[in-house]
């Protein structure tokens, strides 16, 4: 306890899954906050979005731990919108240590428009850079950026579970925007070294949030079916994963994050970290 003691911390898509659960995690740890979330729905994307009211859950568990949490609806694509947010709540809680650029969003389906690969790629690319750009202002020695991939995103187009990639142009969009984040960090981590600003990539496999547990995903997982049910999808989950799950908990991606948030890994930077049970081991990644 206490690793965060002292910092404040910015967290895209807190609104449930993996980003409430690293914003609480790191409210647990001593950090303040500062969470967003796009509260609506993106028409392309086949499964709802966090709401306005999930991310004021994140904040009131956020504040159960007794930390200061700023909260804002905004959508990560708005650099504008977004910088103004992060501008005004840095200002009233005194600076900017950690960013978890986490939102982003998986439509798929053979029937998902180009519109979805432009949204998928923009959500989980360009709204990664805008939430890192925006805050590199406001970041000084010895701050830390966590960024969060995809092991499903790196496996090649033709690569998963032998049946082909992420489906459709929304699943090309995320898996190129996720391939396009190996590079970036390792990129960024060159560039402010000299600062002593660490960048680092998490990559979980399958993880029991929304993102999974939905009709597109199921059906990608179970091509075989017209109608696949969440059981029918839990039957090829674990091929994935060297051990035998079929997906990971948020809280095993926020061990991760918080670690590298925290200055027990000040010299750790560049790295692409593998929360995923074996299957980038498995898939040769």
């Amino acid at each position: 306890m206490g690793r965060m003691t002292g910092k404040v911390a910015f967290v895209t898509g807190a609104g449930r899954g993996q980003g409430r659960s690293h914003a609480v995690h790191l409210a647990d740890e001593g950090a303040d906050l500062i969470i967003v979330d796009i509260g609506q729905n993106i028409e392309t994307n086949s499964y709802p979005l966090a709401t306005a009211a999930d991310l004021e859950e994140t904040a009131r568990l956020v504040e159960k731990s007794g930390r200061r949490v700023i909260t804002a609806q905004v959508d990560v694509r708005d650099r504008v919108g977004l910088k103004k947010v992060l501008d005004d709540a840095v200002a009233d809680l005194g600076g900017l240590d950690v960013v978890v650029a986490n939102a982003g969003i998986c439509p798929l389906g053979n029937d998902i428009p180009v519109q979805g690969f432009n949204d998928a790629f923009d959500v989980d690319f360009v709204g990664v850079v805008n939430s890192v750009h925006v805050a590199l202002p406001h970041l000084k020695s010895g701050s830390a950026i966590v960024v969060t991939g995809s092991v499903a995103g790196l496996v090649p187009q033709t690569g998963i579970n032998g049946q082909g990639g992420m489906q459709g142009a929304g699943g090309d969009g995320y898996g190129l925007a996720k391939k396009m984040i190996r590079d970036y960090t390792k990129s960024l981590a060159l560039t402010m070294g000299p600062q002593r600003i660490r960048i680092n990539a998490v990559h979980p496999t399958n993880v029991d949030t929304d993102m999974l547990h939905n009709s597109a995903m199921y059906k990608t997982f179970r091509p075989d079916l017209s109608e696949p049910t969440r059981e029918d999808a839990e039957v090829t989950f674990p091929f994935m994963q060297a051990m035998p799950v079929p997906y990971i908990e948020a809280s095993d991606i926020s061990h991760a994050v918080v670690y590298l948030a925290s200055d027990e890994s000040r010299y750790v930077t560049g790295q692409q970290l593998f929360v995923d049970a074996g299957a980038s081991l498995k898939l040769g990644l």
